[in-house]
């Protein structure tokens, strides 16, 4: 008889939900994406509808939403590393709220105009290039990185949710009281969200400022990691380009469900929110997914899926199928291809960067995918005033469809599981 002792499985790992300081970061970031989502439904159809802006004005608009991300999106990541970031967030928090307020009061004076949207887009721009390197770089280090993917998946179903609930309200709402009302609302959750991430005890510890090097070198370390590292270079590339086609897209969205398809503010609104029932699937299932399908070619199957979810937009004009159907297919199958896509690639990027890098790695991560779009909005703008609305939607089709090709046409459509995090020198 064998006198050996069985061996013990490993217990798993607890869930974050009972994590407290992960609680806090979720509901904070629970009441800013809510709060966002009713933010980015409430600008444009108040720019559209009672301010008359033209297709060149939203370009510009959209552009402004991104264009921190391309003018200070490298150094924001090594400024990142020197700070703590619990209080980047919170100070992100805390001016989002202010310039929506100051939106908020003129419009109720009447002295609202484009211009004026457009300058609070690009000082909220700024602070969410903050928040969300901060926020990316914060996870690993508070939640560890053995729970990085239930971390990552629970903020996406988050950002779900929130993009469930409140396109649907707020098109309600907006039947029966203005668009700066809904804004209003933007300036409490942010304002709540800072309390809540306020509350967060785990503690960080900054470099000291003897060991920082000059901002320039710490710069071209990130932006290095990212172009060097093969899979990351691959991944990268797709997400630009198909944010690049998204902002185009998007420039016009707005003005041809409301004006080319004559669909109201409520039905705008149910559309946005099953595109991201879409999304909730997909944080929800992503994981399983991964592990089913391989967490390698999980990234270039749902970058296929893209292109022709969008390509349903503009097939919404001909009117074989009703219009609001055909969208609310596209935006779901898009939003659930979308956030699987996320899930995999946010959680690679942030096993396979060594810890001191992970501000700046995500920071020229941003840079890169980010900075593609205000230069996106800025062409659909254009594009829009001159060729139209469809051509401009189907131009964005296309490039989606090439964004596909750098992850296809790479060794990660075999690959079942991606490489872990590399060695760090002492």
């Amino acid at each position: 008889m064998s006198t050996d002792h069985p061996t013990l499985a490993p217990a798993r790992p607890r869930s974050l939900v009972h994590h407290p300081d992960f609680r806090r970061l979720w509901a904070g970031d629970a009441l800013g994406q809510l709060g966002a989502q009713l933010t980015a439904l409430a600008l444009p159809i108040f720019a559209v509808q009672q301010l008359a802006a033209t297709e060149w004005q939203m370009g510009v608009l959209t552009a402004a939403e991104y264009a921190a991300f391309l003018v200070i999106g490298l150094p924001a990541g090594a400024w990142v590393d020197r700070m703590r970031k619990r209080r980047v967030l919170i100070v992100a928090d805390l001016v989002r709220a202010a310039v929506l307020a100051t939106v908020v009061v003129t419009a109720a004076t009447g002295h609202a105009s484009i211009p004026l949207l457009i300058a609070a887009a690009l000082v909220i721009s700024a602070a969410t290039v903050f928040f969300d390197v901060s926020h990316q770089s914060y996870i690993p280090g508070l939640v560890g990185l053995e729970h990085l993917v239930e971390g990552n998946s629970k903020l996406q179903a988050t950002a779900s949710v929130a993009q469930v609930a409140a396109p649907a309200l707020g098109g309600l709402l907006l039947r029966v009281i203005a668009a700066p009302a809904l804004i209003a609302v933007t300036v409490v959750t942010y304002l709540v969200s800072a309390f809540a991430v306020g509350r967060i005890r785990h503690v960080e510890t900054p470099p000291h400022p003897d060991t920082r090097r000059p901002l320039r070198v710490e710069i071209a370390e990130g932006l290095r990691f990212v172009l060097h590292e093969p899979y990351l270079r691959r991944i990268v590339a797709c997400t630009s380009l198909g944010n690049f086609a998204s902002a185009m897209a998007g420039a016009v969205t707005v003005i041809y469900v409301l004006r080319t398809l004559d669909l109201g503010t409520a039905t705008w609104g149910a559309i946005l929110s099953a595109g991201a029932i879409g999304g909730l699937l997909g944080a929800v299932v992503a994981g399983r997914l991964a592990q089913w399908i391989g967490e390698g070619r999980i990234i270039p199957l749902s970058a296929l899926v893209m292109a022709p979810a969008s390509a349903l937009m503009p097939l919404a004009s001909t009117g074989v199928v009703p219009a609001a159907a055909l969208l609310i297919a596209g935006g779901a199958a898009f939003g659930f291809a979308v956030i699987v896509y996320n899930v995999a690639q946010v959680s690679f990027r942030q096993r396979v960067c060594p810890p001191p890098l992970l501000g700046r790695m995500n920071a020229s991560v941003r840079f890169i995918v980010w900075g593609s779009m205000p230069i996106g909005g800025l062409l659909g703008g254009w594009l829009g005033t001159h060729l139209g609305v469809l051509p401009t939607l189907w131009v964005s089709v296309g490039i989606m469809a090439l964004a596909a090709v750098p992850v296809v046409v790479s060794p990660l459509l075999g690959m079942r599981d991606l490489p872990g995090a590399p060695a760090v020198d002492a």
